[in-house]
């Protein structure tokens, strides 16, 4: 309803990725809404369908954006997992939230051996045993038809607290929580279209939700992304000066890191600070 009409025709960029050794990777808007049409057609072939639970894990990369816009076309329920997570962890969130599908990255389906059997198992960047490659769904038709009306009150994401005081606990949101309810983030960043918007959130945190998907995209700003082994003060102030970012979102140590850096050696364009 949204992002397909934002990003029709659309030749801006929405996703921009870098990494510590200077690759770099961009999409579109257009680019992201045709290839989430094909991961959604992909996914539907293979028995997704709406209200199907599908965990996801994978690092910051163009796949995990393709497979979000997919799943909320399908109207399936998104389940975000970060890397971190424990065999344990993973098993109690497959089972408890009864997941119908998992996507994995290739470094990360070791951690699902014996405790996703009877899903559907999607890996990306790779190939595994019994698990279907990425590059395979993503290779269907770029013409999606839904197969009926997504309501507002349809679950969109399923997030798992951290658990810190106690088992964690199933956050269910539906389509107008998180799309909706974040034009609140929208407004506390100050995001406005066509800015760089840099959060420095890990995937599977529901902060990367609200600031790396949903609130720079309500607005048509460009996500960006710096990928890192370990945060580096001084490489991330030269890429947020290098490639313009006009928005920041980090927490704490971040700055506390930041500003001891030599600022004037790195001219930026930051307008807002969070």
């Amino acid at each position: 309803d949204h992002f397909d009409a934002l990003a029709r025709g659309n030749g801006s960029t929405a996703l921009w990725i870098v990494d510590e050794h200077g690759a770099e990777v961009k999409r579109t808007f257009d680019e992201l809404r045709i290839a989430s049409d094909r991961t959604a057609n992909g996914l539907r072939s293979l028995g997704v369908q709406r209200g199907d639970r599908v965990l996801v894990m994978l690092p910051n990369r163009v796949e995990l954006w393709e497979t979000m816009l997919a799943a909320i076309k399908l109207g399936a329920v998104l389940a975000p997992a970060t890397q971190i997570l424990s065999v344990a962890d993973l098993q109690d969130r497959i089972e408890r939230g009864e997941m119908r599908a998992v996507i994995a990255d290739a470094a990360s389906v070791a951690k699902f051996d014996g405790i996703a059997d009877g899903r559907l198992k999607i890996v990306v960047g790779g190939t595994a045993d019994g698990w279907t490659p990425y590059a395979d769904v993503a290779n269907a038709s770029d013409t999606f038809t839904p197969d009926g009306v997504t309501q507002g009150s349809d679950p969109c994401v399923l997030y798992f607290t951290s658990g810190t005081t106690s088992k964690p606990k199933m956050v269910l949101h539906t389509q107008t929580s998180y799309p909706v309810g974040h034009l609140s983030t929208l407004y506390w960043l100050g995001l406005q279209a066509g800015d760089v918007h840099l959060n420095i959130s890990s995937p599977g945190w529901a902060k990367h939700a609200w600031s790396c998907f949903f609130a720079p995209w309500q607005v048509g700003a460009t996500v960006f992304i710096y990928n890192q082994g370990r945060f580096d003060a001084l490489n991330t102030l030269a890429t947020i000066s290098r490639c313009g970012v006009t928005s920041l979102c980090a927490p704490p140590t971040a700055w506390r890191s930041l500003i001891l850096e030599d600022l004037k050696a790195h001219p930026v364009q930051l307008r807002e600070l969070t």
